[in-house]
Formats: C-alpha cells, sequence, structure tokens
C-alpha cells in the first residue's frame, strides 16, 4: 500500500478501538481498504483534519470548509460504527472466514456495498449494508450473484419498501388493508389520493421485483396452481377499479425475498425466531 493509504488505514484501525474491543487488525483491515475504494471523502477528510490542528486559525476563517469537515466527521463516526459492527460480528464468528474476508468476491462485494452505504440517507438502511456483509462473510445460504442483487435492492428500495417486506415476513399471507394498517394504523385514504398512488407503486415495485408474491398453492413439485377467475355479475353494480388497500388477496415473499431479508434484517428475523 502507499505511504498514504498505510496512514489512513492505521488511523482509522486505532479509532476503531472506541468503538470495538475485539478489532482484529488483520482481517479488518482488508474491509477498510475496500471501503477506501469506495469512500474517496475518507482521505480528504483525514487530511484535512490534520490541516485544522497545525492551521486552525485560518482554516476557521472559512466557514464553508469548516461545515464541511463537521459534516463529514460525523460521517466518519457512522462509518467507524459500520466497521466496528462488522468487526465485532467477524470475532463472533472465528478466524475460519479469513480465507473469505480475503477473497476478491467478497472484496468486490464490499466496495459495492459501502458505495451503496455512502449514498444511503438513513441509519437504517446503512444497518442492512453492515448485515449483509457480515452475514454473506459467515454463511453460504445465497450465491455472491444473489449477494449482488441484494445490494442493488438496498441501492433502489426506500425505507417505505423494507417496512412492507417487514410486515410480511412477520404475518406471512396478509392482505394490502392489513398492510396498511400495520405501518400507518390510521384511517383508509381516499383511493384518488397521492397516498394510495404511492402504496400501489410501493406494492407494484416490489411484485415486478420479485420480492413479493401473491400465495399460491403448489404442486409436489412446487409448481403454482393457477387460481380459479371467479366471474361476477356487473349487473346493478357500478365498475371500479380494485382498491390499492384490496383485503381478500394474500401476500407472501418469494423465496429471494426470505433470503434477503435474513441477510439484512436480523433483528426482525431474531425477534419473529424468538417468539
Amino acid at each position: 500500500m502507499p505511504d498514504n493509504e498505510n496512514k489512513i488505514v492505521d488511523e482509522i484501525k486505532n479509532e476503531l478501538i472506541k468503538y470495538s474491543s475485539k478489532t482484529k487488525s488483520r482481517i479488518i483491515e482488508k474491509v477498510i481498504l475496500a471501503a477506501l475504494g469506495s469512500i474517496p471523502w475518507v482521505g480528504a477528510l483525514l487530511s484535512t483534519a490534520a490541516t485544522f490542528k497545525t492551521e486552525e486559525a485560518s482554516i476557521k476563517t472559512s466557514s464553508l470548509q469548516t461545515k464541511w469537515l463537521e459534516e463529514h466527521e460525523l460521517k466518519l463516526k457512522k462509518l467507524l460504527i459500520t466497521l466496528a459492527e462488522i468487526d465485532e460480528r467477524f470475532a463472533s464468528i472465528g478466524n475460519q472466514i479469513e480465507e473469505r474476508i480475503n477473497s476478491e468476491d467478497y472484496l468486490s462485494l464490499v466496495r459495492k456495498s459501502f458505495k451503496v452505504w455512502d449514498d444511503s440517507d438513513t441509519d437504517e438502511k446503512k444497518k442492512y449494508v453492515s448485515n449483509l456483509l457480515s452475514n454473506s462473510a459467515g454463511t453460504k445460504l445465497c450465491s455472491d450473484d444473489v449477494i449482488r442483487l441484494f445490494v442493488d435492492w438496498l441501492r433502489i428500495y426506500h425505507e417505505l419498501h423494507f417496512a412492507v417486506m417487514r410486515a410480511i415476513y412477520k404475518t406471512p399471507g396478509i392482505t394490502r388493508y392489513e398492510i396498511w394498517i400495520e405501518l400507518r394504523d390510521e384511517n383508509l385514504p381516499r383511493e384518488d389520493s397521492p397516498e394510495a398512488d404511492l402504496y400501489r407503486y410501493i406494492i407494484r415495485e416490489l411484485s415486478t421485483g420479485g420480492v413479493i408474491r401473491q400465495a399460491r398453492n403448489t404442486t409436489e413439485d412446487g409448481r403454482f396452481i393457477k387460481n380459479r377467475t371467479i366471474k361476477r355479475s356487473p349487473r346493478g353494480m357500478i365498475g371500479t377499479m380494485e382498491s390499492a388497500f384490496e383485503d381478500t388477496k394474500q401476500y407472501v415473499l418469494t423465496e429471494l425475498g426470505k433470503q434477503f431479508v435474513h441477510y439484512t434484517m436480523n433483528d426482525v428475523v431474531n425477534r419473529i425466531e424468538a417468539n
């Protein structure tokens, strides 16, 4: 490694001790380097912070530079907390993951994941990235190709998508009406309201994305059985579109959706399994 990268890694490892007492420098170092490759502002921040110490008076005169430094120091703290959580998980798994951590396949996942982490607006999504990297190091339920798909899901989906996933994982067979009540616990909005349009959009994206589906019976060899269409007489009835909050069709996670929840939402899985 170039000398400046060595210094940055050493600084981050020293800072990690504040958040993780089990830091294993040899293992976490690889993850730090991979993260640095996808979060370029880390090096600039540490360099600017060092300059701040030596030229504090002159730097303070630049409010823009000071605000940039303060904002990114907060981001660095969140990055350290994320790395500490991953490091704690590595320590709990044991040394058998060292070969996996050193593999280029895993390090490429780290780089891809930390790009998503850096672009995430919420701590919730950052936590999911941390869980995904920790679990993909210690378990092999899915191939790395599937893990890369999960990283893409973390990038494109909003917290509302994740809330719907959690509700369906918690109660398989839940309807759209029941999901809404679970999430909002309030009166249903009008069908032509922005809230209803957004809800339709969330359900449609998760359905077309292969994360959720309507519950169906299967044959012994796993093939889905078509639902029988029931024709209703329109006589005396006004034809209307299906409600966004329909309460007869049940929804479940696809098998990929279940694996995504297992890899990213440890707290949800552990709480449900405990119950």
